[in-house]
């Protein structure tokens, strides 16, 4: 199922069962949305990420950062990272998806996608680092792109389009019964930059 709603309405749950899913559509205007995408572009500290497959170490197109509270440690893909201090931008970024989601959050994953080239493979970000059943708050800044949804039982799939300025927030049992997804396209040639805002549980912490 596709969803294009012109005017998205928060309070519906995109997905028909086993969690929770609320797009608020464009949160930001135009131009604070671009001053934003600027400056994520230039004053984060981007990276190549690291995948260890087989031993292996595969580095991506993709350009991941990781900030939050503390120099909380996050381990996915089976390489780890170690949160750097916020930035003021983030902090305000943070400041917005609490006040509208109505969750907090402790630390941000950024990623970079230079172009349509470059997305994600189906996966559920349900690493033990998470709290459990914690909301995810995501920010997309720049190439509008396609963001999918799979239900890991019965493979029902919904899938919405991520404006420039837009908030999502997937909650309740969706990472423990869904899978998503970013879907290479060769039509974007323009970067995209993705924020997660994700609560960390770490010796007690974050709970």
């Amino acid at each position: 199922m596709d969803l294009f709603n012109p005017h998205p309405v928060p309070e519906v749950n995109l997905l028909p069962v086993d969690g929770i899913v609320n797009y608020y559509g464009r949160i930001l205007s135009s131009e604070k949305a671009n001053v934003y995408l600027n400056t994520l572009l230039n004053k984060i500290d981007w990276e190549n990420d690291k995948a260890v497959i087989f031993g292996k170490t595969i580095l991506t197109k993709r350009k991941v950062a990781w900030y939050g509270d503390e120099p909380f440690q996050y381990t996915y893909s089976n390489t780890t990272k170690t949160a750097l201090p916020w930035t003021e931008a983030l902090l305000e970024l943070k400041k917005l998806a609490q006040e509208h989601s109505g969750h907090s959050y402790n630390s941000c994953l950024l990623n970079l996608y230079h172009d349509g080239s470059e997305g994600m493979a189906w996966h559920s970000d349900g690493e033990k680092d998470l709290k459990k059943n914690g909301a995810i708050a995501s920010f997309s800044f720049g190439a509008e792109r396609k963001f999918a949804f799979r239900h890991k039982d019965n493979k029902q799939k919904i899938s919405l389009t991520l404006e420039h300025g837009s908030l999502l927030v997937m909650s309740g049992l969706t990472q423990q019964y869904w899978q998503h997804r970013l879907p290479p396209t060769k039509i974007v040639r323009t970067a995209r930059v993705n924020l997660t805002f994700r609560t960390i549980v770490e010796n007690g912490k974050g709970i």
